[in-house]
């Protein structure tokens, strides 16, 4: 099979959101999940309108007159220099945030723990990344929860991916593991990173899998964050069109992994089409 980062032209807008019966089925079922208060995950490639859909479960059920606090696996990336040391110490590659090992599971774990443990302990503040700085913001810039929600909401590109057998890391999928890893040391690396990531799965309550047609779409729909990213920042630089090219092959081989085994996984799946309109509904 042919594999292309190749960028289609396409509307650059973001996208408008899921129907409200869409969202208020999701919300439902999210508050159903038994748990004090439940950890609802949301999966799916980037770009495929998780944190679009957390937005929305977050205004749907304040207007129910609940709680809910969103979180994002990208508010635990760690920090541009730890990083850079994982870059200069381990692989060149690996001073990229995105692919598995670029997180603090551990601060993921406890910010979870700290925010279902509410009121006890105290304020829980829930950190925040500044993507077009590349660094986590000084925690006196994160918000503050003092009460417990009635739902928490945990969107990811990578949720519950299990890693792959090294022997399928061999064949490069793209340029950059082509040109960039030859002797397989960064695709190890973040395969073998996967597994150190289940104290965190564990904490999930359930999974919904927004299932995209394929990664095909992937570069087209991440162009079109990166270029809403800009609109609300437009004094300051994001990604060009090449550098998104680029980033996304980062993603491709746990996207990849992920299409072939969260539909299995998942406790929920809903396919989406190229417009991330659903094509399921949200059966009980």
């Amino acid at each position: 099979m042919k594999r292309s980062t190749h960028l289609r032209p396409v509307k650059t807008e973001a996208p408008a959101g899921f129907a409200p019966a869409f969202v208020a089925a999701v919300l439902d079922y999210a508050l159903a999940v038994p748990g004090a208060p439940p950890v609802f995950a949301i999966a799916g490639l980037q770009g495929s309108g998780k944190s679009t859909l957390a937005a929305q479960l977050d205004s749907a059920c304040r207007a129910r007159g609940r709680s809910a606090v969103v979180l994002s696996i990208d508010d635990f990336y760690l920090d541009h220099d730890e990083r850079e040391h994982l870059g200069r110490t381990v692989h060149p590659l690996l001073a990229t945030r995105g692919p598995p090992g670029s997180h603090d599971v551990d601060l993921a774990c406890r910010t979870l723990d700290a925010l279902r443990a509410l009121p006890a302990g105290g304020p829980v503040r829930l950190p925040r990344f500044d993507k077009l700085d590349d660094r986590r913001l000084p925690a006196g810039q994160w918000p503050v929860v003092t009460h417990r929600p009635d739902l928490i909401v945990f969107e990811g590109w990578c949720l519950c991916v299990p890693p792959e057998a090294e022997s399928g890391l061999v064949e490069p999928l793209n340029a950059l593991e082509r040109e960039q890893d030859p002797d397989l040391t960064w695709r190890r690396h973040v395969n073998r990173a996967l597994a150190c990531y289940g104290p965190l799965w564990a904490r999930l309550d359930r999974l919904l899998f927004l299932q995209g047609p394929g990664f095909g779409l992937v570069p087209d729909w991440r162009w079109e964050q990166e270029c809403a990213l800009q609109a609300a920042n437009p004094g300051r630089q994001a990604m060009t069109r090449k550098q998104v090219e680029r980033f996304v092959q980062f993603f491709e081989r746990i996207s990849r992994q992920a299409l072939r085994t969260l539909p299995t996984l998942a406790d929920r799946v809903v396919r989406i089409d190229e417009a991330r309109r659903p094509l399921d509904e949200l059966k009980p």
